[in-house]
């Protein structure tokens, strides 16, 4: 019914969203916020609000599908002023609409969620100008995070991704991801690692990686390892026949994303990251947790690397997460579970607030994924490992 409504309005203002003077000025100052992240960034709520709120009151504007949803839902830019308040979009609406701003022909690019082979994906739809906003989001906590001692570090590094390369997965957001940092980097050795299957699944090809560890540990180069928490469990599984042991160079590090929806073994993320310190030889400190997913353009990290304490997981300035009961809609209080909704204003030309089916608990001002909704569908990264 809402796509019915909507494709009844010709092109109301679907087509001046790319082109109007403040959505440009937005992000010119959104962009600007990220360049001097994490040094001053979005300094308080109230900056946070009034970036949130004026992004609210573009996207009522120029997105047809939300617009519809906002004024069903009744709160629109009339009943509404701050953050917290704005409709959430549920990340299974993504299956059924282009919730978009971008004109029909300006979309250049889409990110797909990877579920099941009986599901519909979501797509998340990019032109030339909102990519360009994700790799600018998505940089600065990288670097923040993974290489805190500068980019010119990374450029010594040896960089291993247990993932196919772009080319090979174009609709995955964590694969372009992967990729805009080997370009920010230009590393001396960057490995891909996978292959797509006929199935579209993602196979690790686990030799491939242990030649190239075992080339930088002979070469004493830095490892910065990078891949999906099934993937992971794929190369330790081949490392167990026979059983093989490395110590990776001082400085090396993994960056750790995505867990195991829908498959039928899984391990703790506290056992998984046990076991490969003790098979890859690094420290605890230097194993980092990303979230993310393929309707936002930001990212969540859980530690800064070389920090010994783990932390929740925290988002850059221009985002913010809220935990809620399910049950209520109420924000959970401090340790309490419940639904994870985000708040993301580098997703300019979609919608800023997504409602995930993942459970989190709050922690502070982060959060901590503790699994997914009953009865959600299984979908992430992990899916695409068979």
């Amino acid at each position: 019914m809402v796509r019915a409504v909507a494709e009844n309005q010709p092109g109301r203002n679907q087509n001046r969203m790319c082109s109007d003077n403040s959505i440009g000025a937005f992000i010119a100052r959104l962009k600007g916020v990220m360049a001097v992240h994490p040094v001053a960034g979005i300094d308080s709520d109230s900056h946070f609000n009034t970036l949130a709120m004026e992004l609210f009151s573009l996207q009522s504007e120029h997105n047809p599908i939300y617009r519809l949803l906002c004024e069903r839902s009744g709160k629109t830019t009339r009943t509404v002023s701050h953050w917290s308040e704005i409709p959430t979009v549920p990340t299974s609406a993504f299956k059924e609409w282009d919730i978009t701003s971008i004109p029909t022909g300006e979309r250049s690019r889409w990110f797909c969620s990877s579920g099941t082979t009986d599901q519909r994906p979501s797509r998340h739809l990019h032109s030339t100008a909102s990519l360009s906003i994700y790799e600018h989001s998505l940089w600065p906590p990288f670097q923040q995070h993974l290489l805190p001692e500068g980019c010119a570090f990374g450029q010594g590094l040896s960089w291993i991704s247990l993932t196919p390369p772009s080319h090979l997965a174009p609709h995955s957001s964590l694969i372009h991801m992967f990729s805009t940092i080997r370009a920010r980097v230009e590393p001396a050795s960057f490995h891909w690692c996978s292959r797509v299957g006929p199935s579209g699944d993602w196979e690790l090809h686990p030799q491939e990686v242990l030649s190239a560890l075992n080339e930088a540990c002979a070469k004493q180069t830095p490892v910065v390892l990078l891949g999906t928490a099934f993937l992971f469990l794929n190369l330790l599984d081949a490392m167990d026949a026979p059983v093989t042991r490395l110590h990776l160079p001082p400085g090396s590090r993994i960056l750790e994303t995505g867990g195991y929806k829908g498959r039928t073994r899984s391990v703790p993320k506290a056992e998984l990251h046990s076991l490969l310190c003790s098979r890859l030889g690094l420290p605890q400190s230097n194993i980092i947790t990303e979230y993310g997913m393929a309707e936002l353009s930001s990212q969540a990290y859980d530690r800064i690397c070389g920090h010994k304490a783990g932390t929740p997981l925290h988002f850059p300035p221009w985002a913010r997460a809220r935990i809620i009961s399910p049950e209520t809609g109420v924000e959970a209080m401090d340790g309490k579970a419940g639904l994870l909704q985000i708040f993301d204003l580098a997703n300019v030309h979609s919608v800023l607030a997504i409602q995930t089916e993942d459970l989190a608990v709050r922690r502070g001002d982060g959060f901590e994924l503790i699994g997914r909704q009953p009865r959600a569908e299984a979908r992430g990264c992990s899916l695409m490992a068979p």
